[in-house]
């Protein structure tokens, strides 16, 4: 809202004086009466200034990392609080830093140079935060049973599309397009709240051993991707996207072995059959119904379509290993 102002008074509106450096996609300006009764009472606009791009490069970093502990706190407190408590977030934060930096430079225009020292900054104060967050809280567990699978997933999705949201009309500049976004976003917003108050309350469950290796392989992906993520991310847009899909597969697949070495230790052979048939059939399910999700809209930001995507198809995967680990295990009995 402040850019908006010192646009709307200072540059008459016009954003071109920045909007030529970077791509399209950027900029839509909320310019409605009530924006600009704002901006005309607002007083000394020039003192706005560092509004443009400085804010969201300061920011940038924290609400990305944020976001990615939450999601490993809802799945595994006591994971979250040692990772976050780590030199792991360390890590992260140059490696983030660093890939963010240099977007900054192949998009490179008279704010550049202030932007890399602000992201500096905030890389240096982000592992700070993180590690004090971490100190509030208490050893956590892990949250695998069906119900709080299949809420995990639906918390996902939802903190996904608010951060969507943050994305296009804060960190992109498009304010604009908060009147459209809105009512997703307070939609995805009581889904969100509903989710992890009902999360809360369940009971500390039980499950199965294809349910178990599921959770088990997203635990060790999201510690293994924590570091390199946002790397795999903008490789896929800045010319490595065979590298970034690399890295992804590799990692992934570190993270199946070592989720099933836990998993399957100690079962028989003919259970690792049995399960092998479940995560194959829980696999096909959820491919196809994460294609179909991603098929029934088309997006603007393609990381749109693949959160509902991986959202319901790992909803399916966690049921189809949920019904069919509760069906073997009556067989047995």
């Amino acid at each position: 809202m402040l850019f908006t102002v010192y646009v709307l008074r200072v540059h008459g509106g016009d954003a071109s004086f920045v909007a030529k450096y970077l791509p399209e996609g950027w900029f839509a300006l909320a310019d409605g009466s009530t924006m600009r009764g704002l901006a005309e009472h607002f007083p000394r606009p020039e003192l706005l200034a560092p509004s443009v791009l400085r804010v969201q490069a300061f920011l940038e970093l924290p609400l990305v990392l944020l976001a990615y502990v939450t999601v490993l706190r809802w799945l595994d407190g006591g994971l979250y609080r040692r990772l976050a408590g780590s030199w792991l977030v360390w890590a992260a934060s140059v490696s983030y830093t660093f890939v963010f930096c240099t977007v900054e430079w192949d998009l490179h225009n008279p704010y550049t140079v202030d932007d890399i020292v602000i992201r500096v900054c905030s890389a240096v104060l982000t592992p700070l935060l993180l590690h004090w967050l971490a100190r509030q809280e208490e050893d956590g567990s892990e949250r695998s049973s069906f119900a709080q699978m299949l809420l995990f997933a639906v918390s996902v999705w939802a903190l996904g599309h608010l951060v969507l949201t943050v994305y296009d009309t804060a960190l992109l500049y498009n304010l604009a397009h908060l009147g459209g976004r809105l009512p997703g976003a307070l939609v995805a917003l009581c889904v969100l709240v509903a989710a992890r108050v009902a999360s809360a309350r369940l009971p500390a469950g039980e499950s199965g051993i294809a349910l178990s290796s599921v959770a088990g392989g997203l635990r060790w992906a999201l510690l293994l991707f924590f570091v390199p993520a946002l790397a795999v991310r903008y490789g896929v847009n800045f010319g490595t996207p065979f590298i970034a899909l690399a890295a992804a597969m590799v990692i992934c697949l570190t993270a199946a072995i070592r989720a099933l070495r836990e998993t399957l230790a100690g079962a028989g052979t003919a259970r690792i059959a049995l399960w092998a048939a479940q995560g194959v059939t829980a696999l096909a399910v959820g491919a196809v119904v994460g294609y179909a999700a991603v098929r029934m809209v088309t997006d603007k930001y393609y990381e749109a379509g693949l959160l509902r995507g991986a959202g319901t198809g790992f909803a399916a995967v966690v049921a189809i290993c949920a019904v069919t680990d509760r069906w073997l295990a009556r067989r047995a009995v």
